[in-house]
Parts: structure tokens; sequence; C-alpha cells
């Protein structure tokens, strides 16, 4: 190739480096023609090019050539890198916010929120801007898209991006008078964007803000309550709505209870439409004003003639039973709504379009009691409420209709709909209804309505009657005979502990554990706390407790446990109900089966949830203790203890003292139980030297042992002989056991009792003492011939039946003492 070749190839690769960034190609033209002008100008242009931080170069080919793939570089490298340079994120905001004629606005959105999230400096120049002109720069910043007007407000709450509190604090005001503007303002078309600043800042600084907030602007924050409004514009209109008048007193109330009367009193379909929607958005934030509204001489009886009116939007009808289905929350309302709109309620079920029939049906399900029993407590459904039986099919239909809508009404009634015992017998009975339920579960959002709803309806399925103690019992008794009117009913036959484990067997195989497994780790706390609620009714059954552990329940209940940390009483009762429920699964199901060494988590992780039963609810209700929990603890921590000596180390280190304790409980289960436990911890190296160590703890444990050995409970003693008969091994416990005055005397005890197995132990606990070498074997054999020890040998020699378990060991143990 000739030098003039070489220099022309060299200019082209150098170009194409100036214009690609290219360092490949400028190395190779510098192997061509080092000294040729152009190469070294493209050498110079890229090193001070190089000089430029990535994101500054980012921005300005996103701003300068609309390069929207520098956009999302620049976009991804805020997510990903984060720390920005001060002075970079200050120039960045500056060059992206100027410019105003960008083709894609959410990008430019995103990196503005970006860098305002990410650099305190840039947060302080936009702080900057709101001071030398808060009107100018909040409208530039609020255009830009959602994200960059957060930012706003998150700028006005951040304290370090301001020199002095008092600039913050009047800019703060600036800003929520600007986002009170916003949502005056006709046709503006930021869906929620105003609003969302509103609800955040009241949220925050309420106190302050609030009094900003005039009849007008109350207005517009009422109107955008409209049920016809996306979700998101009317959840921040809600929160900014309860904020509002949980601090405004009686000035909110007062404008509250004028503006819902003057939109009716219009006429026109629009304002019913807002006074309606309004009323049923307000109900639950201020139930007992709203229903004073809705109780007010007229109210009521004024609706029919108005919904009845074939004139009627279909939008004012959907309006005034979303407020009538609110309204419900007030059992006066529930009463007025029963006497006055029934009968247009049926009428809508049965002729209504779109949603409207299911959610007719769901305040019927509402007003006509389901609790009000029969004049003989059958399990017939009353007469008075045979309009609420015949919902039951309405709502199965609504559950087959695949609209979202329909659904969630035929949830929601039914959830209503089964308190009653006979609904409940009628549900579960229907397979295909059960398939149903569980897939809608399964598809709906795991914070939704629709999943709340299923899952308090499968918990009236599956909820056992409280146990009652003797104490509580004639409380009730009492209270009866004080209210001589309301005689207290006799528990329905169908809510019996047989009739409800029926339902939950029949739950269990339709499919319920893995649906529950499915959605359990993005539920709110209140469906968490229902989820796990269900769970220990089902786990009651203890033939269903392996088909539960195989549809992944144990697994479940583990890591809904370790996944909740907070410390307030719904978080501490979730947790210790889940442990509970585990619990019963580790009683009837091999531990090792459910989480297999190779797994995860692994079986070690089960023992502190288990062992958290063993002390006190300090949330329980005040009455006796409930034991159940830590009785059944102990026999899952048994059966626990029973799969490797690692797990049994593991229980002892962290729970001796408190099993130390339960033995000298005075409720005999409890006793038994903590007994048995310590037989099978004695299998291991921790457990036997908190035994035979020969410390003073060591020698207070064996001495209860002994004591326990003694008792009149047969389990009990069974259980502490055969712990002994594994500590009596080493001489560290024969010791202990000779330190007591009738210690021997009542391992030769054990020998004499009626039960062969409990004679076993005893048989070889006194073959272990006397075994041991040197003085203390020879102490041993002293005390066990001292204590009549051949009479009794031989007497269990003479009348044990052929098939003895301990074989010729009583023979021996006579010839070994008499030698």
């Amino acid at each position: 190739m000739s030098k003039k070749e070489d220099e022309d190839r060299a200019v082209n690769l150098a170009n194409e480096a100036v214009r690609l960034d290219g360092s490949r190609a400028l190395r190779e033209a510098a192997s061509l023609a080092p000294e040729h002008s152009a190469v070294k100008a493209a050498f110079l242009k890229i090193q001070s090019e190089d000089s430029v931080h990535t994101l500054q170069k980012l921005c300005g080919r996103f701003v300068l050539e609309q390069d929207e793939g520098a956009g999302k570089e620049a976009l991804n490298y805020l997510d990903r890198s984060g720390a920005v340079p001060a002075d970079i994120a200050q120039e960045c905001l500056e060059l992206v916010i100027k410019e105003t004629n960008i083709k894609s606005k959410d990008l430019q959105d995103g990196i503005v929120a970006g860098l305002l999230r990410e650099s305190v400096a840039a947060k302080s120049a936009l702080a900057k801007r709101l001071l030398e002109g808060s009107t100018a720069a909040f409208g530039h910043i609020y255009g830009i898209g959602d994200r960059s007007a957060s930012s706003i407000v998150d700028l006005v709450l951040t304290k370090a991006a301001w020199s002095k509190e008092s600039d913050r604090e009047r800019c703060e005001e600036d800003v929520f008078q600007l986002f009170l503007a916003k949502l005056l303002e006709v046709g503006h078309d930021y869906d929620g964007r105003a609003l969302k600043g509103i609800a955040r800042l009241l949220a925050t600084d309420a106190g302050r803000l609030h009094p900003i907030i005039d009849d007008d602007t109350f207005d517009a924050i009422l109107c955008s309550l409209d049920f016809r409004q996306p979700d998101e514009v009317r959840s921040q209109a809600t929160l900014a709505t309860a904020k509002y008048l949980e601090l405004s007193g009686e000035n909110g109330q007062a404008y509250l209870a004028k503006f819902i009367p003057a939109r009716i009193m219009q006429g026109h379909s629009e304002d019913n439409i807002l006074a309606f929607s309004v009323a049923a958005a307000v109900f639950p934030i201020v139930p007992t004003q709203a229903a004073a509204l809705f109780l007010s001489e007229g109210f009521v009886p004024s609706l029919i003639p108005l919904l009845e009116n074939k004139n009627k939007s279909d939008k004012v009808e959907q309006a005034a039973l979303n407020m009538l289905s609110a309204a419900c929350v007030d059992s006066t309302c529930r009463q007025a709504i029963k006497k006055h709109c029934v009968q247009w309620l049926n009428h809508v079920v049965k002729a209504g379009k779109d949603d409207r029939p299911g959610l007719a049906a769901v305040i019927l399900a509402k007003v006509l009691d389901p609790t009000a029993p029969t004049e003989d407590n059958s399990t017939k459904a009353p007469q008075e409420n045979g309009g609420a039986n015949e919902l039951i099919p309405i709502f199965k239909k609504l559950l087959a209709d695949p609209r979202a809508a329909s659904k969630q009404s035929s949830i929601e009634g039914l959830a209503y709909c089964s308190i009653r015992p006979v609904v409940k017998e009628e549900l579960v009975d229907d397979r295909l209804f059960l398939a149903r339920m569980l897939e809608t579960l399964q598809a709906s959002q795991p914070q939704s309505t629709t999943v709340f709803g299923a899952l308090t309806l499968v918990d009236h399925l599956t909820r056992y009657l409280p146990v009652l103690s003797e104490e509580q019992k004639r409380m009730n008794q009492l209270k009866a005979y004080a209210n001589a009117s309301k005689a207290a009913p006799a528990p329905n036959a169908l809510d019996e502990d047989a009739a409800v484990s029926r339902r939950c067997k029949a739950v269990v195989e339709a499919g319920a554990i893995s649906a529950f497994a499915a959605i359990s780790s993005h539920l709110s706390p209140a469906s968490t706390a229902t989820l796990i609620s269900i769970m220990l009714s089902l786990t009651n059954t203890q033939s269903l407790r392996g088909a539960i552990a195989q549809q992944g329940g144990a697994r479940l209940l583990l890591l809904r446990y370790t996944s909740i940390t907070g410390t307030s009483d719904i978080d501490k009762r979730i947790r210790r109900t889940a442990a509970h429920a585990l619990a019963r699964i580790l009683i009837s199901v091999n531990p090792t089966l459910i989480f297999p060494a190779s797994g995860n988590p692994p079986l070690t992780s089960t023992i502190r949830p288990i062992l958290s039963l063993l002390t006190d609810d300090n949330q329980a209700e005040e009455g006796p203790r409930n034991l159940l929990p830590t009785f059944e603890s102990l026999l899952a921590l048994t059966n626990l203890a029973s799969t490797s000596p690692e797990i049994s180390d593991t229980i002892t280190r962290q729970a001796l003292a408190t099993i130390e304790d339960l033995l000298l409980s005075n409720n005999t289960n409890i006793q038994r139980a903590t007994t048995e436990l310590i037989c099978n911890l004695t299998n291991s190296p921790a457990g036997i030297e908190a035994f035979a160590n020969e410390s003073g703890a060591a020698d207070r444990r064996l001495h209860i042992l002994l004591a326990l050995a003694d008792i009149e409970d047969s389990d009990t003693r069974k259980a502490a002989g055969g712990a002994l008969a594994t500590l009596t091994s080493f001489e560290g416990a024969v010791k202990g056991v000779l330190k007591r005055e009738r210690g021997v005397e009542i391992l030769l005890g054990l020998c004499a009792d009626d039960d062969q197995d409990i004679i076993h132990r005893g048989l070889v606990c006194v073959s272990n003492i006397i075994s041991i070498q040197d003085k203390v074997g020879e102490e041993a054999r002293r005390k066990v011939v001292g204590r009549n020890a051949n009479e009794i040998l031989e007497n269990v020699d003479r009348t044990s039946s052929n098939n003895r378990p301990w074989g010729n060991l009583a023979k021996e143990l006579l010839d070994a003492l008499n030698e």
C-alpha cells in the first residue's frame, strides 16, 4: 500500500474514531500515519473528551442530539452507579431541565428524578431555583413528569438540602400552594400528580400546611373522589381528605356536611354522582359524621324515587350502590337500608347490568343479618333470613364471571354469608365452588380486597369454636343469668369440632395450601394474620398434617415466621400463631422429610420458632394461660430432638433453663411432655453434660429427674427412667444419684413397677451404676445391696412374663451383686 493510501486510510480511521469514540480505530490510524495532522487532531479531541464525566456525555447527547439510547444509558447509570460528583450533578440537572423540546419526556423525567434522588448538590441547586422564583421553578419541574414532581416533595422535606430551615419551610408552603393551584386548573391531564404531592405533604407536615386549604381547594379534593376517576387519583384524594379531616376539626366536617346535601339539591346526575362518591369515600374515614349525614331526615327515603327514575344515569345508580355498601359499616345505617332499600336492591340483583347486580347482592348480604339464630337454634335457615340464603347461588354464579369486579362482589358477599353454619356446609360441599374460589385467590393481586375477602371466607369455613376454661364457662353463664331476656344460645351442631374438621378436610383436599403458598409472601398484614389463623385451624386435625406439609404448608409457616420482624402486637401474634401451626405439623410428620439435610431452609431453622412457644404469651387476653401451644411445642421439640444429636445440642443450648422450669410445672401434661423431651435430649453431648458434669446446676437437674421418676403418672416415670438409663452410663451422673439420700431407692423403685417398660429402664439404671469402676462403683453396689436389691430383683425375675424386654438382665444383676 502506498504512503498516500496509508494517509487516506489513517484520516478516515481518525474521523471514525472521533465520531464513534473508538480507541481501536485511532490506534490503527496512528500506526499508519503517526505524524499526520488529522490523526494528531483526533488524538487531542479524544483526550479532551476523556476528561468529561460519563454522565455529562450521556446527558449532552440525550439533550442536544435527541439520542434516546444515551438517555437510557444515563438513566441506567444513575440507577446502577448512584454517586455523582456535586459539580457534575448540578451541570447535568441544568442541562436536562432547561430543554423543553425533548421528545422522550419519560426519559427526561427519569433522569431529573434520578439526579435529585442521588445528589444532595442537585437538590441544593433546585432549592436555589425555588428560592429565586418558586412559581417558575415549580412549573418547569412539575411539567416534566410525575417522578420529577414527586422529587420536588422530596426536596422540600429534605432538611440537608437547605442552609436555613426557614427557607425550607417557606418553599414547602409555596410548593404546597402550587400543588393546590394545579389541582384547581381546569382540564389538566396529570392524573393524580397534584394530589400525590398534596397527600404526601399533608401526611408529613399537616400541622403547618392544612390551614392553607380553603373551601375551593377542599372542594377540588373532594371532587377527585368521584368513583369514575382512576384508582390512583381516588387513592391520593382519599389520603388527602383523611389527613385534612383529621386536623381541620369542625371546619372540615362542616364543609363536608354542606358539600353532600348541596350537590344532591342541584338535582343533576353529575352532582349526584359526586355526592354519593364522596359519601362512600368518607364513611371509612369519619364513620360517625358520615352516618349522621346518611341518617339525616329524609335522606334515605328520598334515594329510592331518585334511583327508580327511568331517566337516571347508570353511573348514578353505581355511585349510590357504592355509598350504600360503604354505609353498611354502621349498624343504624344498615337498619335504614334494610327498611327502605331492600326491594330496590332485589330489583337491581335481578335486572341490573354490568357490575351492579353483584354489588347490590353484597349490600343485601350485609343488611340481612346472617347471624340471627332460629327459635330452636336448628341448622335450618331462619325464615326472616330467607333472602340472605337466596343470595348464595347468585354469588356462586358471579364467581364464574370472568370480570374482576364480579368476582370481588362474589367473594365479599360470601364472606358475609359464610358466618352462618348452614352456608359453610353448602360451600364446602360444592367442590367446583372451592376450586373457583382458590383459582380467584391465586389470580388476584395479593394486597387486593378480593384476596382479603377470600381468606376471610376460608377462615369462616375452618374456624373452631374457642375452647373455654371452666372459669370462662361460669362467667358466660352468669352473664346469661344477668340478662335473662337474652338467653345465650347453645352452640350450633354445625360449628362443633367434628363438623369443622370435615370442612377443613375439604379445604385441604381442594388444594388450598398450594394456593396459599403461591401468594403468601406478598400479602398485607391483615391478610397475613388471617392466613396464619387458617393454617392453625387446618393443622388442628392430625390426619391432615401430612397433606398440609406435602403441599408446602410447613415451609409457608416457617417463611412467614422469619419474614415478620416487627414488634407490634399483631406481628407478635402472627409469629406465635405461625409457630404453633408449624409445631403441630412437626409433631405428626417426620421433620427430616419436610426439611431434608440438603434442603433450604435447613431443619435447624425450625427450632427457634418452636422454642418461642415455651414462654408465656404476653399478648394474651386476661384469664388462665393457654398451655396448648406450650404442650404442642414440647411434643414437636421431642420429635426434632430424635432426628440428630446436633439438633438436640442446639435445643439444649438455647432453651435448657426454660425446659428446666417446665419440669416443675403443676400441669401433668406439660410436666410429662417436658420429661419426654429431656429423655431425647440426653442422647446428645450437650444434654448429657447438662446432667452429668458434676456442677451444682447438674446436680439440681438430676435431683428433679429422680423426683420425676418417683411420681404417680406412669408416662412421666417412664420418660424420667429413660433419661436416667442413659445418664447413669456416665460417672458424673452416678455420683449425682449417690449424693441423693433416696437416689438408689428410686432406681430400685423403677424395677418394682407394674409397667414392664419402666422395669426395663430401672434394671438398666441399676446395671449402669454398679458397673462403674473404682470407689464410685463400690459405693453404688453397697447402697444397692443395702436397699433390698436382691429381694426386688428376685421378684422381677420370678414374676415377669416370658416376653420380658430385658431378657436375663435381672438374673445377671443378682449374680453380680452376690459375687
